[in-house]
């Protein structure tokens, strides 16, 4: 891989790992309701899963998936509702202060949902037709994956703090509650947009 393509290759990296998204709502939504040292295996979990995806795909996983179409529509409509469990867990995040049941993502149900996220799929194959394929594949594909790695963990990280942030500005109360509807109309949103486009 020469300059010019690792270059482009860490361009994407940031603008995908960056950009507002279902991942870094979720982040900032878990930021803002339960602190920082809380949200951290749910922002790990946001910044490997996506890597070693992608790493599992250029091996030889992504071809192997998609002749089977019914797998792809399962995954889209898993991956939705997934996205509209958490809404509600956010949405309604106020309703269960003090209850043992409220709780961050843990570090698996984060690396979870990037296998069920239909664009996280659609990404890892368009990364792996053009970067990782005849006898660079596997070179390359840990290349790829090691920048998402690194703009992942930073992006998932800033996005956590940047929740904190909004926490302790709202506080508790109606404010609070506003933030986590919105984030949580926020990942509907992302649902439809999913299921009209993936």
């Amino acid at each position: 891989m020469n300059l010019e393509t690792a270059t482009a290759l860490a361009g994407l990296a940031v603008s995908m790992t960056w950009t507002p998204g279902p991942n870094n709502a979720m982040l900032s939504a878990s930021g803002a309701n339960y602190g920082w040292r809380r949200s951290v295996p749910h922002a790990m979990g946001v910044a490997i899963g996506f890597p070693i995806m992608l790493t599992l795909v250029a091996l030889g996983l992504g071809p192997a998936i998609e002749p089977f179409p019914v797998i792809v529509k399962i995954l889209k409509w898993l991956g939705c509702a997934m996205l509209a469990w958490f809404a509600w867990r956010i949405a309604t995040a106020h309703a269960t202060e003090g209850n043992d049941r409220s709780r961050p993502l843990t570090f698996f149900e984060a690396i979870l949902f990037q296998w069920v996220n239909p664009a996280a799929w659609a990404l890892a194959i368009s990364l792996t037709a053009a970067y990782a394929t005849g006898e660079v594949a596997v070179p390359n594909a840990l290349l790829a994956a090691s920048a998402f790695l690194v703009s992942g963990l930073a992006s998932s990280y800033t996005w956590t703090v940047f929740g904190v942030g909004i926490g302790k500005a709202l506080k508790q109360g109606w404010r609070l509650r506003t933030f986590n509807c919105a984030m949580g109309l926020v990942l509907v949103s992302c649902a439809v947009w999913l299921l009209l486009h993936y």
